[in-house]
């Protein structure tokens, strides 16, 4: 089973809608959103007030097409609850578990020093000793020690509980583009977990979006610079000797 929530970067998102969209996925069910979610606000539109709406958190499957491809159950919850984040994942679990899936994963993004240029590398972490060794043949990043944010770590420490193996697969995102949606990350994972899989996907249009998203931060970052060169620096001729800024009026009234 795949799950997915929103989190930094979005990676995970990214990378399970355009599973979603891609694959051919059939529809399972879904868990009761008002039992795990408190709406704060309503909608009026043409002045007429609607029902409050939740966010969704729905499951759907798919039976792989060959003997390499597995089947695979895929989670995607549209928001994190502000509480009873342990019993969601819980009752993300109990749906796997009527099921029988074998493993649990989930995807994130790691905070780094990259430039949003490079190629994200994607870091693996595991339930089990064991599961970290099958790891290596994909040649993930293992740093050791680190924290996964959210519900796409909680899941998996919720899976250990119950003796269920679970991976985790975090694509490198540049902590200065945080806040900016990262499909070059999902992209990178999305590589990996494919080979995990045995599943194919055409990933064209997520390398367009990855490359867009290269050249939108790229124009962004010049901008930004440009500002601050601007705020913060002056012109070398309006500076005196000793780096202090003329007095034109000064000047003229000496001259």
């Amino acid at each position: 089973m795949l799950a997915a929530w929103p989190g930094v970067g979005n990676v995970s998102m990214i990378l399970a809608s355009y599973l979603l969209k891609k694959l051919e996925f059939k529809t399972l069910g879904e868990i009761e959103a008002s039992y795990f979610f408190d709406p704060i606000g309503v909608v009026a539109s043409n002045n007429v007030v609607e029902a409050p709406q939740f966010p969704q958190s729905r499951f759907y499957y798919r039976k792989g097409t060959n003997e390499a491809e597995r089947d695979l159950i895929l989670f995607i919850g549209d928001d994190q609850p502000a509480t009873k984040v342990y019993e969601l994942a819980r009752a993300v679990l109990d749906v796997g578990a009527a099921f029988q899936i074998e493993k649990v994963i989930t995807c994130a993004a790691a905070l780094t020093r990259i430039h949003f240029t490079e190629q994200p590398r994607v870091w693996g972490v595991a339930t089990g000793q064991e599961m970290t060794t099958e790891l290596q043949e994909y040649d993930l990043v293992h740093r050791g020690n680190l924290q996964i944010a959210g519900l796409n770590g909680l899941l998996l420490g919720a899976a250990k509980e119950r003796g269920i193996n679970g991976i985790c697969l975090l694509g490198e995102v540049p902590a200065h583009a945080s806040r900016v949606e990262n499909p070059m990350a999902a992209l990178a994972i999305l590589e990996v977990l494919s080979r995990m899989l045995g599943i194919e996907v055409d990933t064209t249009e997520l390398s367009e979006t990855a490359s867009e998203t290269k050249e939108q931060i790229k124009q962004a970052t010049a901008v930004a610079m440009g500002e601050y060169i601007e705020h913060f620096t002056q012109p070398i001729w309006q500076q005196g000797d000793n780096g202090e800024e003329f007095d034109d009026e000064e000047d003229d009234e000496e001259d």
